[in-house]
């Protein structure tokens, strides 16, 4: 009775979606003080003529203005110019601000970027064996970080990269253009982001992001291009954002196989509102298919998706392990999408042959409810696992628009949930017309949400 209780208190003043308020991570939003010390990139000998190699230049400014961390920290100040750079670390206090006009670009020289090992959680880079290329900006064990500016532009140069990759020229696993590793409390705000490599933002292993207002975008051609990847993290917001990839533009992960089950972080607690997403060759919005460590309690609202091969897409396979659940997204309005909906159980490859084949991932208790779509093909294809079939699944209040070249809308196997106020009319699997089990699992992720 005392559960019952406080769940209907959770659902009488947390969420209400429906374009509505809400009660999720975005809601709680990181305080940072204003930096006392402030410094320009320029006082450090770069130029920002798009053809000086300025990685010098950063990498002596942060270690200058980590002296001021116990100080209230400091600003990185970046005017405008063309600001060419390879790697560099950022450190803990500190604000990364890039003006308007200000761009810094990555290096097209790979030896530029240096090269790391690769995660844990990995076990070996996540295109090729061993080791991978370090990213353009990175944080590593850091604590209060931001990188924001007056809408200023971080473009990784990445063409170089696309056409090695398709050509099967490189050594090592291509780089991201901003990674965040065991870092706690960071902020990416009100810059653009351009050309990454591979992702954009990757914060692995971290608590309290929050991502807003930023622009990302990557050719549609630009090969497995990815937006933002929470990546075995906890506490994300990302909101009011504008993503155009190749591939995915938002993808939640949480280790590759039996590296990521061994080392156990699932992605957890993140909550995704008011963002267009748009995917050529991926996913909008998708959930793995690394997902070892887990992904589970995600809010995602009032999300716009368009000219995307696939909408929203949970992804797993055999050997995975782990579990993708409690997973609630709503008002959404998906235009021009090839698949609505679509959850695989047989997506992606494996780190090596030491996969366990008997671990088995858990797909359950996901709710899709208030979306509208216009001109879709095939509004859900669910594809489960025989071994371990895809469960309570929710669908309501839904309405979409299929083209004419849809032969069958829905399509599914090894999969069980429920509907209500679905059209056209979902499969005979998700076709359970008791949807007080859905109420029930929405109920508890506002919970969740509210009490975290």
């Amino acid at each position: 009775m005392a559960v019952a209780l406080l769940l209907l208190w959770a659902l009488c003043n947390a969420i209400r979606v429906n374009g509505e308020e809400s009660n999720g991570r975005c809601d709680h939003k990181l305080k940072f003080n204003p930096r006392p010390h402030s410094v320009s990139i320029q006082e450090f000998g770069a130029i920002g003529d798009g053809k000086t190699l300025n990685t010098i230049a950063f990498r002596n400014a942060i270690f200058y203005l980590k002296s001021f961390a116990d100080k209230g920290g400091a600003q990185l100040y970046v005017p405008p110019g063309r600001w060419l750079t390879g790697s560099f670390n950022l450190t803990s206090h500190l604000t990364l601000f890039l003006e308007k006009d200000a761009i810094i670009l990555g290096s097209q020289d790979p030896s530029h970027w240096g090269i790391v090992e690769p995660l844990p959680s990995y076990g070996r880079g996540i295109e090729l064996p061993g080791r991978r290329y370090r990213s353009l900006v990175n944080g590593y064990m850091l604590r209060d970080v931001v990188i924001t500016g007056d809408n200023g532009t971080i473009d990784g140069q990445g063409s170089v990269w696309w056409e090695w990759f398709t050509s099967h020229s490189l050594n090592y696993t291509r780089p991201h253009l901003v990674e965040f590793v065991s870092s706690e409390y960071v902020l990416v705000s009100n810059i653009s982001l351009l050309n990454a490599p591979a992702y954009n933002i990757h914060p692995v292993y971290c608590s309290n992001v929050h991502i807003h207002n930023i622009s990302v975008y990557a050719p549609p051609e630009s090969p497995y291009t990815v937006g933002i990847v929470p990546d075995s993290s906890d506490n994300i917001c990302i909101e009011d954002c504008n993503i155009s990839m190749g591939h995915d533009a938002i993808a939640f992960k949480s280790g590759w196989d039996e590296y990521g089950i061994a080392y156990g972080r699932p992605t957890t607690i993140a909550h995704v509102r008011r963002v267009d997403l748009r995917s050529s060759t991926g996913s909008s919005l998708a959930f793995g298919s690394e997902m070892s460590g887990g992904i589970s309690d995600i809010l995602v609202e009032e999300v716009h998706l368009y000219d995307s091969l696939t909408g929203i897409e949970f992804r797993t396979t055999i050997g995975r392990g782990g579990y993708i659940k409690e997973i609630m997204i709503s008002d959404v309005d998906l235009l021009n999408v090839n698949t609505s909906f679509a959850a695989i159980g047989d997506y992606g490859s494996h780190p090596d042959d030491k996969f366990d084949p008997d671990a088995f991932p858990v797909l359950e208790k996901i709710t899709l409810q208030n979306i509208i779509g216009t001109n879709i093909t095939i509004a859900g294809n669910f594809k489960g696992i025989e071994e371990s079939p895809f469960t309570f699944i929710c669908l309501s209040n839904i309405s979409l628009s299929i083209n004419s070249t849809s032969l069958s809308p829905w399509q599914c196997s090894y999969v069980s949930g429920f509907s209500k106020s679905v059209f056209p009319e979902p499969c005979p699997e998700l076709m359970n017309s008791s949807t007080s089990s859905c109420g029930i699992l929405m109920l508890e992720l506002q919970f969740y949400n509210i009490i975290l």
